[in-house]
């Protein structure tokens, strides 16, 4: 079986400068680079960048899927629009975490599908499927986190070495209204 790897990054709130553009070239010589975009594909290598760094300082977006089960997405707001106190009750460890840096919330999605999950190459989703939903948080809309927290919820209660209490203690963030009616990211 071939190694596949995707990786996007979109800056949104404002284009890369020149600088920054040159720095990110430096991560790849093959890569589709633009002042707003930067997607490649690997068979058999790996990203020579630091995705949580970049993220940090230069993106808005960041999607990472692999044929082996990994699954990452990667969002930065304003925290003018969305403080780290609203985001953190819903993080869910190794499934949604959360920090700030320089004026913004970085949220971490991930997953691990531990036999590689459902894997078509045709049907892959790309960053622009999932970039709505920084659109959503910004205007207040905590669905997708909950979402988040109850997807880790119920992988952790599927694990066989989760101590019982441990899971059952586990406290609910705050239920956002709307759950009955999600929107396509979502």
């Amino acid at each position: 079986m071939s190694e596949y790897q995707y990786y996007e990054f979109q800056a949104i709130d404002r284009p890369l400068t020149k600088d920054e553009l040159e720095r990110v070239r430096t991560l790849s010589s093959r890569a589709r680079i633009s002042a707003t975009h930067f997607v490649n594909e690997y068979h058999y290598g790996n990203f020579r960048g630091d995705e949580r760094k970049l993220m940090e300082q230069l993106y808005d977006a960041h999607l990472h899927f692999a044929n082996w089960g990994s699954r990452r997405l990667m969002l930065r707001l304003p925290t003018t629009l969305l403080p780290a106190r609203s985001a953190e009750p819903y993080c869910a460890e190794d499934a949604l975490t959360c920090w700030t840096r320089k004026g913004h919330l970085l949220l971490d999605f991930a997953y691990e599908a531990e036999d590689g999950g459902e894997w078509d190459f045709e049907t892959s989703f790309t960053l622009a499927s999932f970039t709505t939903l920084r659109t959503e948080l910004a205007a207040g809309d905590l669905r997708p986190l909950y979402l988040a927290w109850l997807s880790a919820l119920t992988r952790w209660e599927l694990e066989e070495d989760v101590d019982e209490d441990e899971y059952t203690s586990a406290i609910e963030p705050p239920v956002p209204a709307g759950l009955a009616q999600l929107t396509v990211p979502q």
